[in-house]
């Protein structure tokens, strides 16, 4: 904001550059600058609502769609869940990029206060879903307004400083998790609370009528505290600088004290250059970030949406045999967790190793998860058989739950528990690192909305299609009886390849990419 500010440095600047290549610096780091909490507390209450809302749905989606009689075939039911999960990203993907660049013109303010709005307004209808064609419109309505990630990131990017940027960035991720903690415990608890909880809500026929409106309410009232926290607390962030005329006239060549040595905006004759088109950002090594984030996010999209369906799939189908509520439950109880990777391990790994290698240190953990996490339907098997067909996962389990199910009930949720730890340990320093490394390449602090967006956009497109692939390789898998790996182990597999070339395409990023840009040339 103070081109001045910078004057005195500017004879050294490229050797400073030079030397910011180095980092991640190990020795002499500069103190960390205290986070600027009150306009940050703001941000996390906004970045806390979309997870909370987009995974809420994932614990009662199988039981959802199977109860509203759209299928002939059960074995069909993950096809169509694939689908009402993919109307959400088909309508965010329409219409994420417009998110960035409206508040690169607008502000970001009222850009995030208004897809809270929207998001609040159609997740409630979303619970008065009674038929699979009123789940699809609201579902996809919520999704235009799911906007908000990009632009939470920009004005993280634009409050941070060198110092205290991966802080303030875990934080993010820290929000998803929490939120996605929730949401899945909210969804599965509270799901079809008329005959979960009959002695308590039995009485409600509201709740009969829609039995997903409660957990969908539930998961509403963040948004609305979002929406309160961002309309008394958050502060406009953008600030557009107005182009200094250029004082060095032709007849005399000399410049004022009031010439900046460093322009604030991109200038020719004294007028501002056109804003960078996207295609002009697209430089070879931003294309490597965008395709490491674009191949890391499709497995993961196929993994959060197979999963749920998986767990609730009977043993015979290469499934857990969950209930909702065991579902809600397995997807929070891991994710405690995200707590210390986000607050305590990341900063200190991300100021010793760098951005890059954190990143691809997650990708390189979260391969062998996909392709280990089939296989604990072997185990769920076993256990069907040892009684006779019941159904056994349904928690709180029995006093005597060691003699009812043994040593392989024990070891199925260890191992279960186990996996997800893996999963998000993975996540945090995959999808942190990659939120610093989109920051870092933007050349501009005028881009970063633009740049974020352009993150927010491909991972919305595999949001897309990654439903779609894992739900209709899931249905084929388990309709035909096909062996190994074209069985229930197909749709893991590929997750772990996607992963594994992720990791690939990571290696060809330089490590300059641990530098954040703008910073050094805009502030």
């Amino acid at each position: 904001m103070h081109p001045r500010s910078n004057s005195h440095r500017h004879g050294d600047a490229d050797s400073e550059a030079e030397a910011s290549t180095s980092l991640p610096a190990t020795t002499g780091a500069p103190k960390e600058t205290p986070l600027p909490w009150t306009q940050l507390s703001a941000l996390l209450a906004v970045r806390l609502a979309e997870p909370i809302n987009f995974t809420l749905v994932m614990p009662f989606i199988y039981e959802m769609v199977e109860g509203f009689d759209v299928v002939k075939n059960p074995q069909d039911v993950s096809f169509y869940a694939g689908l009402l999960l993919t109307s959400y990203s088909i309508c965010q993907a329409i219409t994420t990029m417009y998110w960035g660049p409206l508040s690169d013109r607008i502000g970001r303010r009222p850009t995030l206060l208004m897809g809270l709005t929207g998001d609040l307004a159609t997740f409630v209808l979303f619970g008065l879903s009674k038929s699979y064609k009123w789940a699809i419109i609201t579902r996809s309505l919520n999704g235009f307004f799911a906007g908000n990630s990009a632009v939470v990131k920009s004005v993280v990017a634009e409050i941070a400083d060198d110092t205290n940027r991966p802080r303030m960035m875990a934080l993010l991720p820290l929000m998803w998790n929490i939120g996605a903690v929730a949401g899945a415990a909210v969804g599965g608890l509270l799901a079809d609370p008329a005959n979960q909880y009959p002695s308590i809500f039995g009485r409600f026929d509201i709740l009969r009528t829609y039995p997903y409106l409660l957990p969908c309410l539930v998961g509403s009232l963040t948004t609305t505290f979002g929406l309160i926290v961002g309309l008394f607390k958050l502060k406009e962030t953008l600030v557009i600088e107005p182009a200094v005329p250029d004082v060095v006239t032709q007849e005399t060549g000399i410049a004022t004290e009031a010439t900046p040595l460093v322009s604030t905006a991109p200038q020719q004759n004294g007028e501002p250059l056109p804003a960078q088109s996207m295609l002009s950002l697209l430089t070879p090594t931003c294309k490597f970030v965008m395709a490491t984030n674009l191949l890391m996010c499709l497995a993961i999209a196929m993994g959060d949406q197979i999963y749920p369906i998986f767990a609730a799939s009977a043993p015979a189908d290469g499934g857990l045999g969950f209930s909702t509520r065991d579902i809600g439950i397995s997807l929070s109880i891991s994710s405690v967790a995200v707590l210390y990777l986000q607050l305590v391990a990341y900063p200190k790994l991300v100021q010793k190793y760098g951005a890059l290698t954190c990143c691809q240190m997650g990708l390189k953990i979260m391969t062998p998860f996909f392709f280990a996490m089939p296989f604990l339907s072997l185990l769920s098997s076993s256990i069907e058989n040892m009684i006779a067909g019941k159904t056994f996962m349904r928690l709180p389990m029995p006093t005597d739950w060691m003699s009812f199910v043994g040593f392989e009930y024990c070891m199925l949720w260890i191992l279960l528990i186990g996996l997800l730890l893996v999963r998000i340990t993975g996540n945090v320093l995959a999808f942190t690192s990659l939120n610093l490394l989109v920051s870092n390449i933007a050349p501009s602090k005028a881009t970063l909305g633009t740049m974020n967006g352009m993150q927010q956009l491909g991972a919305t497109c595999v949001r897309i299609v990654g439903p779609l692939i894992s739900g209709t390789l899931w249905s084929w898998s388990i309709k035909h009886s096909v062996p190994f790996p074209f069985n229930s182990h197909l749709v893991w597999i590929l997750c772990s390849c996607l992963m594994a070339i992720s990791w690939w395409v990571s290696l060809k990023l330089p490590n300059s990419v641990n530098v954040f840009a703008s910073g050094q040339t805009r502030r």
